[in-house]
């Protein structure tokens, strides 16, 4: 798949590594819709110029991803791809010190934005590639999902959050089959701890902390070297199914 002159909505698009994707693909040629919550996401469309538009969403909204999508189908000929990096980070032990039960509500929330909300940009978007013409080998579309390596290396409190991010990995390969026959690729990439908003309120000592478990290079990953693989996902045809873990060879304890 070529990126130059096709379309792609982006969510999580309005900072971190939905940002860099947005930036890469129009460096690329790409047009892309940038979808986000946050009223950022229309400065995020400004600054790359006219390749770029933002529409604010849910992801968990049926009406609003619509929306997205067919802003996206205007936008160009027809939407090419999802990059979908849009999602939460929890943390709650299911006993706390004081012996109160974790907030059933909360896991509940972790889950419908991070598994159900992917679930949802995914069947939509596939609804609307799956219209695309043929490309080359037959190809109408790709999918990219954001897991986490939480996924397979949960840590203690990460309960919901791994929960989510195991469903997403748990969804790719089947995904992929079944959308094989309109030509649509499905991948996920589970990324560690890269520099990123959420990590900005975490303390110094502790990204310095997760900075040295890396095995190499011992530093945080850039939002770039994401995009990066997402652009090589977009155009090696044969990444299809898969996971990638991007993560300098951590494993959580």
């Amino acid at each position: 798949m070529r990126i130059e002159n096709a379309t792609f909505v982006i969510t999580g698009a309005g900072s971190g590594l939905g940002s860099a994707c947005a930036e890469r693909l129009v460096a690329a040629g790409g047009r892309v819709v940038l979808c986000d919550l946050s009223e950022g996401v229309q400065d995020q469309a400004r600054r790359l110029g006219d390749a770029a538009i933002a529409v604010q969403g849910d992801v968990t909204s049926a009406d609003d991803i619509q929306a997205v999508i067919d802003a996206a189908q205007a936008h160009g000929d027809g939407l090419a791809g999802v990059i979908h990096c849009a999602g939460v980070v929890s943390v709650a032990k299911l006993v706390d010190r004081h012996g109160n039960p974790a907030d059933l509500d909360a896991y509940a929330r972790t889950v419908q934005i991070n598994l159900v909300g992917t679930f949802n940009v995914m069947r939509l978007a596939a609804a609307a590639m799956s219209q695309n013409p043929p490309g080359d080998d037959g190809e109408r579309g790709v999918i990219i999902n954001i897991a986490s390596v939480a996924a397979f290396d949960g840590q203690v409190g990460q309960c919901a959050y791994s929960a989510s991010k195991a469903g997403v990995v748990g969804m790719s390969l089947p995904a992929a089959r079944e959308l094989s026959r309109h030509g649509i690729r499905v991948m996920a990439i589970a990324p560690g701890v890269f520099e990123t908003p959420m990590m900005a309120d975490i303390p110094e000592d502790a990204v310095a902390a997760l900075s040295q478990a890396v095995p190499f290079p011992k530093r945080l990953g850039k939002p770039d070297e994401f995009a990066r693989l997402a652009e090589q996902i977009i155009t090696n045809s044969m990444l299809n199914g898969e996971v990638i873990r991007l993560d300098g060879g951590i494993r959580m304890q």
